[in-house]
């Protein structure tokens, strides 16, 4: 079986890094290398007895069939349903240090004990990478992160598919929910109506943002949604462990005046913005045209907009803002965007009489363009008693 990647940008993206081994551990790290492998066994929790299932997938590099993976105890069960393209396959862990001396031993046999390994510093274990090290005396470890991010930022076509399903899947389940709920209702509630929208559907429920009425507190609570205010759902969802993140409104009864232009005005930007996204067209464009549509907005004290990557987690390459609510550098942003790049694209305001209103859209970038999978109940969804 051949690497379910591009097995030639990995090495080049090793060689540039000057790294010989790449050892990934997290979920969706682990699933991206796997192809789409993740053991359902660990699919809720990590924990486990007096330690943590961790599944380790090393790739050395100019050596894809050497490629090995570590598992758990009893991941023949899973491994067995779905054979994995690696070379070694050591179901034999129950803990993070069982994994990371299986993991030593599997790099000392492929003679790169005394390499540049890298790892994924934010996620391995301390325990871990303190055994790595004792096990691996004369290597020099290195931050993996830059690498694998690198290296998922272009989607596949079978991974666009799955963005496509969770982008969609998470829209029709906010219009669904629109469709059942009413004021009076909590917003506990209300969240709990739309997760049942979302599973209902196949997806993995991961979190809602919420406001309703003047408040501009976003999370779930016993605050009822009250008669003639407006109702924010901003979710991301997952398919197969590709994120959707969007976002849509409702109001109950006709929206008022001041409702409609604020929602004119976020569309506006929401529109214009997407003017610039194709495949070469620099991140910066994104930003520089929608600071002037900020800026020029009568709303602009309370207008915010961000732009950032998607894919198996939420905020990750393309990166394009070091401003953003979320901090990080803005590596990505005056590099060409790449077809197959997905893009989250949101505007908001805070507004003190009606409250958070607010757009969120998926963008897939293309060679002329951009697809905007879920592109459907824009401006507000009316509620009537």
């Amino acid at each position: 079986m051949s690497a379910p990647f591009a097995a030639e940008r990995l090495d080049e993206l090793l060689q540039e890094a000057g790294v010989d081994v790449v050892l990934a551990t997290t979920r969706h790290n682990v699933q991206y290398l796997l192809g789409g492998y993740r053991y359902f066994f660990f699919a809720g929790m990590d924990a486990i007895g007096v330690s943590r299932y961790l599944p380790v997938v090393g790739y050395v590099a100019g050596r894809p069939e050497d490629a090995f993976y570590v598992g758990c105890g009893n991941e023949d069960w899973g491994t067995d349903v779905q054979p994995l393209w690696v070379g070694e396959i050591q179901n034999v862990s129950w803990s993070s240090l069982d994994s990371a001396r299986v993991a030593a031993a599997a790099i000392t046999r492929r003679g790169a004990a005394t390499g540049r390994i890298a790892v994924e510093y934010a996620f391995i274990p301390a325990d871990a990478l303190d055994e790595l090290r004792r096990e691996l005396p004369d290597a020099e470890f290195v931050d993996a992160h830059p690498i694998l991010e690198s290296l998922r930022g272009r989607k596949s076509a079978a991974e666009l598919a799955l963005v496509r399903t969770a982008s969609e899947g998470i829209i029709d389940s906010m219009l669904a929910t629109f469709a059942t709920v009413r004021p009076g209702l909590t917003r506990h509630q209300i969240v709990e109506e739309f997760r049942r929208q979302q599973t209902s559907r196949g997806l993995v429920f991961d979190y809602c943002l919420i406001a309703t009425g003047p408040s501009l507190n976003r999370a779930p609570s016993q605050e009822p949604w009250r008669p003639g205010t407006v109702l924010s759902l901003d979710s991301g969802g997952m398919f197969d462990g590709y994120i959707g993140d969007l976002a849509r409104m409702a109001v109950h009864g006709e929206p008022t005046d001041r409702m409609v232009e604020l929602m004119a005005e976020i569309e506006h930007v929401q529109q214009q913005v997407r003017t610039v996204v194709r495949a070469g067209s620099p991140g910066s464009a994104i930003y520089e045209i929608a600071a002037d549509l900020v800026a020029a907005s009568p709303y602009a004290a309370t207008m915010t907009f961000l732009a950032h990557g998607m894919g198996l987690i939420t905020h990750e390459v393309p990166r394009l803002t070091a401003t953003g609510p979320v901090p990080y550098p803005a590596d990505h942003a005056h590099t060409p965007l790449a077809e197959g790049n997905v893009l989250s694209i949101e505007t908001w305001i805070e507004d003190p009489v009606v409250g958070f209103v607010k757009l969120e859209d998926t963008l897939i970038v293309t060679a002329d363009g951009y697809e905007a999978p879920g592109d459907i109940g824009r401006g507000y969804t009316v509620v009537h008693d």
